[in-house]
């Protein structure tokens, strides 16, 4: 349920929406928590925020890019350079902003797993909610690779019983084939209707995710493959507050953990063992 002000919120008639923001303001409304803001800009940001996330996921399946192992990763190296773990570091003097554009622009260039696509769905979505001057202010620095992130890309990583269109969900694969370990899983994008992209996996339904991964399996196994109530989102609120922000800064160091697909909830495992060391 959506409240403003503590009040709840009809759509005013003066947002004048598409179809895929409505969508979006009646999951919103529909939703069994309850999505509080202290103002309209508040929540209109999040819609357009949401409906960002989704353009930029169906733009990333139209590009040419294709999935791949860290092992087998490529990039366009006019613009980054690929690391011996398999990430893209961005090259000095090279605009963020037009980093990020060039994967859609030359997808045939870039090969990279879906926690990777993930990211880089969310940053080409800020892109397109804040503009280039914005992220080129303070999204220096950029290193692709699976869950790691700027700083300033707030995201939030919980288990919930709802998802909304233009979260990250993940499908789990307990009994995936070791001899196709990127199949343990996939993280999606949630699109609404029951429709998911998934890097490698096109858009699919829950039933096709679920079914294509089952594929995968060992031999003989009686354990289905799931939809996992694991959601990502950003932190909207935070994003749109540039007095939160800080250029081009890493705090944490990068986890190379060689797990394709790895779902975000494992890669803060992985991080938090390293800063407890």
């Amino acid at each position: 349920m959506i409240q403003v002000s503590g009040r709840p919120f009809p759509l005013p008639a003066s947002w004048d929406l598409n179809e895929t923001e409505k969508m979006i303001f009646q999951s919103l409304q529909d939703a069994p928590g309850l999505y509080s803001y202290p103002s309209g800009r508040g929540l209109y940001f999040e819609i357009k925020f949401r409906k960002n996330i989704i353009d930029s996921a169906r733009e990333m399946k139209a590009s040419e890019a294709i999935f791949s192992s860290f092992l087998r990763s490529r990039c366009n190296d006019q613009y980054w350079e690929k690391t011996n773990a398999g990430g893209f570091l961005l090259k000095a003097n090279v605009n963020p902003a037009d980093a990020i554009l060039d994967i859609y622009q030359n997808g045939a260039l870039y090969a990279f797993e879906c926690a990777t696509a993930c990211v880089i769905v969310l940053y080409h979505a800020t892109i397109k909610s804040m503009g280039k001057t914005f992220f080129n202010t303070y999204f220096q620095n950029l290193y692709l690779y699976s869950w790691h992130t700027d700083d300033d890309l707030k995201i939030h990583t919980f288990y919930g019983d709802h998802f909304l269109p233009g979260d990250i969900i993940y499908f789990n694969n307990p009994d995936f084939s070791p001899t196709t370990p990127w199949f343990r899983g996939v993280n999606a994008v949630v699109l609404g209707n029951d429709q998911f992209f998934g890097h490698g996996f096109v858009i699919k339904n829950a039933d096709e995710m679920i079914e294509t991964l089952n594929r995968k399996r060992k031999p003989d196994s009686d354990k289905s493959a799931y939809l996992t109530n694991l959601v990502t989102r950003p932190v909207f609120s935070q994003l749109g507050n540039s007095s939160t922000l800080q250029s081009g800064r890493y705090t944490q160091p990068v986890i190379h953990h060689n797990k394709n697909s790895l779902c975000r909830a494992h890669y803060l495992i992985y991080l938090r063992q390293y800063l407890n060391q």
